[in-house]
């Protein structure tokens, strides 16, 4: 098992899934630490900035990556756990962005009226409490909220050389936003091209479900994660496991869909866990899934649809890959 530690230069970002040659080559089994930029690409750094006048459209969501898995084929599954997520500086961001969010006017959804104002809000890291703090711009009051690290980007290169933005979502992963995307989660991608070549960033300090603004507590963060290679059994979609969760992450338009995508592969997963009919599936998905929103606002809309372990007979999912993945995270 190789431990490798890896900060990008800036030259190095990618800001596509597909169309960026590997930095590195890993080898199944190993550690990696790295470091990623925040989803503004550190443009907005006060409550002074605003998005419309700094922020660059075209250099968003930056990668650190991707890198090459060595041995992954199309067909295979990468699992990749994720041992540990830090913020990697003591202050995040979040902004309203003009013409961009789940309850303003977009270039898909168009109406009349202006623009939300283009608004920046400061969160400063309390670590020893292990809050962030929200300030009003519009009025006189404060919270210090939980921190809740996570991913809101991580994904594969697409199949049929296609290079896609960082701000979607799709089946190779990429910018899901889902809260699930934290510590002690194992992702399940499948393999499109040679090597894999998958990617992480786009550091959320916390964020609810949704992402309503379009914006978490956006910050540049430390990840540590263990890379995985399961030959074969590639899920069409991404597959999340925790130690409570099964979970399958859609992402289309409209959510709907992105809901459908999610309940169909979570039955494709009951028959593997459990051999059920996909009628039966169907049915037992029905009494106990549950399906949070992890995105409602970017190119594609993300849901998650989830069923608790404890509800369902003990199975192992690729084999025992998550457990097997947790007791080595332990040991790190």
């Amino acid at each position: 098992m190789g431990h490798i530690e890896f900060t990008p230069t800036r030259e190095q970002l990618a800001y596509t899934f597909g169309g960026a040659a590997p930095l590195k080559t890993v080898r199944p089994g190993d550690v990696l630490k790295l470091w990623s930029e925040d989803a503004f690409n550190h443009a907005l750094t006060s409550v002074d900035d605003i998005s419309s006048e700094k922020v660059d459209l075209r250099f968003v969501n930056p990668q650190t990556g991707p890198f090459y898995v060595q041995d992954a084929e199309p067909g295979d599954t990468l699992a990749i756990h994720i041992v540990d997520l830090t913020p990697a500086r003591n202050w995040g961001a979040s902004a309203t962005i003009p013409f961009f969010g789940g309850l303003t006017s977009t270039d898909r959804t168009v109406f009349l009226q202006e623009s939300l104002p283009d608004t920046t809000w400061i969160y400063h890291l309390d670590t020893e409490r292990q809050t962030v703090g929200f300030q009003a711009r519009f009025g006189d009051f404060e919270v210090a909220l939980p921190l809740e690290p996570m991913l809101g980007t991580i994904g594969v290169a697409p199949p049929g050389a296609e290079v896609r933005s960082s701000l979607v979502p799709e089946r190779f992963g990429g910018n899901m936003d889902s809260p699930e995307v934290k510590a002690g989660t194992t992702v399940y991608l499948g393999v499109n091209v040679e090597g894999a070549l998958f990617s992480l960033g786009d550091g959320h300090y916390r964020q609810g479900e949704g992402e309503a603004c379009g914006t978490a507590v956006e910050g540049a963060m430390t990840s540590t994660i263990i890379v995985e290679l399961i030959k074969g059994g590639a899920p069409a979609w991404p597959r999340l496991e925790t130690d409570s969760h099964w979970m399958v992450v859609g992402s289309s338009r409209p959510m709907e869909d992105s809901w459908r995508i999610g309940q169909v592969e979570l039955i494709r997963w009951f028959e593997d866990l459990f051999g059920l009919h996909p009628m039966d599936g169907y049915q037992l998905l029905t009494q106990t899934a549950l399906a949070p929103v992890a995105n409602a606002v970017d190119a594609n809309y993300s849901v998650v649809v989830k069923a608790a372990k404890s509800l369902f007979p003990a199975a192992q999912a690729f084999d025992g890959m998550h457990a097997e993945l947790r007791n080595r995270a332990a040991q790190l």
